[in-house]
Parts: C-alpha cells; sequence; structure tokens
C-alpha cells in the first residue's frame, strides 16, 4: 500500500499549511497531542459519501460497509498565501497558519500513539471531479464486492471542483481498532518537530501582530519563526500620471 496518493517525489518535502484558531495552536503545544476528525464533521455533504453508499453487487444483492464509521482525516492545503484560505478559515481575523512539510506531516502521525507496523494511514492530494467524473469514480471503487485498502483512502481524496482553490491535501487513518473518542482520534504529537513556521493573520495590525507573538512565544516556547502575512501589504509609492477628461 502507498503512503503517498497523488504526490510526487519532490512534492513529499514541499510545504503545506493549516489555519487554526489561537486556543488549538496552545493545545498542540500544551497537550502534545494531534486530533483527527470523522469527516462527518467536515461541511461538504458530498465527502466520504461514497462509502456511505450501499453497493448493488453482480447478483443483484445491495450491500451496505460500514468503512465510512472508521475513517478519520485532517485537511492541509499547498496553497502559501491565498486570501480566500484567510478569509474562510480566519473569518475573525484571529487565525494562526501552521506550516509543516508532507513528509513530516505523515510521520506524526506514524509515530504517534497510533503506531504500529500494520497501520493504515496516508497523505494524499485531492483530486477535483465534477459531478459526473465524481460518480464514475464512485462506481469503479468497489471491486468482486471488496475495496482494497489505496481505493479506501482515495474516496476521501476526491472533491467537486467549486473547491478547488484549496489545493487540498490530507492526512487520512483508517481505525479498525476502534481507537477513536467518538468523532475524534487523538495521537501523541511533537509540535516542536511538526512545525517549522507560525503565520499571523494579514489583517491585524502590525501592534496586535507583536502582542500575538509574544503571547506565543511564552505560551508555546516556540523556536521557529512568527511571522505576519504580508498578503495585504501596501504597494510602492506610484505616481499616476493626470489625463484630461
Amino acid at each position: 500500500m502507498s503512503l503517498f496518493i497523488d504526490l510526487t517525489q519532490k512534492q513529499l518535502d514541499a510545504h503545506v499549511y493549516r489555519i487554526i484558531e489561537p486556543k488549538r495552536l496552545y493545545e498542540l503545544f500544551e497537550s502534545k497531542e494531534g486530533v483527527l476528525v470523522h469527516p462527518s464533521c467536515w461541511d461538504d455533504p458530498y465527502e466520504n459519501f461514497i462509502l456511505r453508499s450501499k453497493v448493488r453487487d453482480k447478483t443483484g444483492q445491495v450491500k451496505a460497509y460500514t468503512y465510512h464509521e472508521k475513517m478519520y482525516g485532517q485537511c492541509w492545503t499547498l496553497n502559501t498565501n491565498s486570501d480566500a484560505m484567510w478569509r474562510i478559515y480566519s473569518p475573525d481575523t484571529r487565525g494562526i497558519r501552521i506550516r509543516t512539510t508532507v513528509r513530516r506531516l505523515l510521520e506524526s502521525l506514524y509515530h504517534g500513539s497510533v503506531n504500529r507496523p500494520d497501520m493504515f494511514c496516508v497523505v494524499g492530494k485531492v483530486r477535483y471531479l465534477g459531478e459526473k467524473a465524481l460518480r464514475r469514480f464512485a462506481n469503479g471503487i468497489y471491486k468482486n464486492g471488496s475495496l482494497e485498502k489505496n481505493s479506501l483512502f482515495r474516496t476521501l481524496l476526491v472533491k467537486r471542483p467549486a473547491f478547488r482553490h484549496e489545493k487540498e491535501v490530507r492526512l487520512l487513518y483508517f481505525d479498525d481498532r476502534g481507537e477513536a473518542d467518538g468523532r475524534l482520534l487523538r495521537y501523541k504529537l511533537n509540535a516542536h518537530d511538526l512545525i517549522d513556521q507560525i503565520m499571523i493573520d494579514p489583517r491585524v495590525s502590525y501592534a496586535e501582530f507583536r502582542k500575538l507573538k509574544e503571547m506565543i512565544q511564552c505560551r508555546t516556547e516556540f523556536q521557529g519563526r512568527i511571522l505576519r502575512s504580508l498578503l495585504y501589504s501596501p504597494p510602492e509609492e506610484t505616481i499616476l500620471e493626470e489625463t484630461a477628461a
């Protein structure tokens, strides 16, 4: 089984990003735990619809599987600095962006409390498919009434084109031993090993940024760079030409 899906060898060391609330950032460092969530917690109603669907086999018998109950994930993005991502995931301008790499992301889960030789976890890049293509993909997933492990994860690596701007990468885990606590699956995590940069929402003032940076350093003892996004920094002085009416 491949641990990386639809990612090139070069992309394994590419940076990925996630915008979270300050409270969640502090929890990462203080609790020393990572958290994966059940896809039912995600907003898009199409999420996990393939695994939740019933399947008709070659004899015409309709079957229902329970794979969907055992899937957990975490969403990241390859977008370096996106206005849309800040506005969606930091609506109150208090969001904080953390950065890691694809490889470290998978290693953080594999070496956590769920670490074992037969564990099923991957990092995969999301593909964006139109509704017809999405249904064709769904109908082709099951073979001989069974589902291969890579295909199992691929069902959570397809979304509709409306979400293409997210350039999403997902950390996915199949909880075949019932380790999750309800809709959450927790695992040991050293946030200092995982996160290599912290960035503050570009819409906060410089004075607010300085206060937040000091608070983060005090509560997390993070040794990496803490920056303020320059996405909205004003352009250099421009001289405009007066024109006749």
